[in-house]
């Protein structure tokens, strides 16, 4: 006989365990798997992605501890989004979050009509093709939507506002984004209107940004409006400077711009917009399916001066403007 003593037997009993098919242990379920498809570079607008986590949380999801986020950036490059995409596809993720603009949400609608889909969007998503209903979205996309673009007569007003003898205005946009051609419609509307010249200019890269900005300076612009636009959002580094360098008034539509030293910027929240789509992806992840939930119409929208660059400027505030502001940055 083969006496074993108390503590060799349980450690051989763990051994055992240890060894054992995984049914006969306590199995803990794989966690769901978010695939955050976004066309701008990771460090591109790096709030916009904490904002997506916020998101979650109040969603009751938390990285690394009940899901996992599968991050894809194309760096700015459309021909890249097909790749990650189908990389995700690939993953067999719960659920695809197209950030970005309508590029990412667009590329994986054509991909996939099973993986859930949810989108950020500036502009209408009726109109560029998202989906087919704001109240009935497809079978697999939905998505959060603030409709930015037709904020285009607001900034002209503001421009108006700023500089009363504004007669020939820029347009800084990047044709590489669906949204710019709803942002130009309804900028060269609402020039008409007022009687104004409209100069729209290309930014697709950073040297057409530098391009563009010593056209404008040749063509004695009044003042330049710069398109919604995620591209020219994350290179608002780059355009704060050179409106500070050639000394003309800029209107924007996001604050990010007027907190980088930018004079007057009025729209949507776009971190808002990020939580927002991330509480949605809560639900889907809950069992929601993506055609029981509306498109989500972001309306948190706001107006931003940058009093120093008014200064810098020799703009003067009007007090009608000044009383409609929400708010103010020295």
């Amino acid at each position: 006989m083969i006496w074993i003593q108390r503590r060799e037997f349980i450690t051989l009993l763990g051994g055992a365990a240890a060894g054992w098919p995984l049914p006969a242990r306590a199995q803990q379920p794989a966690m769901p798997v978010i695939g955050y498809l976004n066309w701008l570079s990771a460090t591109g607008r790096p709030d916009l992605a904490e904002a997506f986590r916020q998101g979650l949380a109040i969603a009751g999801y938390v990285h690394g501890r009940n899901v996992v986020i599968e991050s894809r950036n194309a760096n700015n490059q459309i021909d890249q989004l097909r790749t990650l995409a189908a990389e995700l596809i690939a993953r067999q993720v719960d659920v695809i979050v197209a950030t970005g603009g309508n590029n990412p949400g667009l590329v994986a609608k054509s991909m996939t009509s099973t993986i859930p889909i949810l989108f950020t969007s500036g502009v209408d998503p009726v109109r560029v093709g998202l989906v087919t209903s704001l109240s009935r979205p497809e079978a697999n996309v939905t998505g959060v939507s603030w409709f930015g673009t037709d904020m285009a007569q607001k900034h002209i007003e503001l421009l108006r506002e700023l500089v009363p003898s504004t007669s020939l205005v820029a347009l800084l946009l990047n044709r590489m984004s669906p949204e710019t051609e709803f942002y130009e419609q309804a900028a060269r509307q609402a020039a008409q209107a007022f009687g104004l010249t409209l100069l729209p200019l290309n930014g697709s890269t950073a040297d057409e940004i530098d391009e563009a900005f010593a056209t404008l300076t040749r063509q004695r612009v009044s003042g330049v409006l710069v398109a919604a636009d995620p591209f020219l959002t994350a290179r608002r580094t780059q355009i704060v400077a050179l409106a500070a360098r050639y000394a003309v008034p800029a209107v924007y539509a996001n604050r990010e711009f007027v907190a980088t030293g930018g004079l007057i910027s009025m729209g949507n929240s776009v971190a808002d917009a990020y939580r927002r789509v991330a509480i949605l992806t809560g639900r889907i992840l809950k069992g929601a399916k993506p055609s029981e939930l509306p498109i989500d119409r972001a309306t948190k929208f706001e107006l931003v001066i940058n009093l120093k660059t008014a200064s810098t400027l020799g703009l003067d505030v009007p007090l009608s403007l000044q009383m409609r502001i929400d708010e103010v940055i020295e």
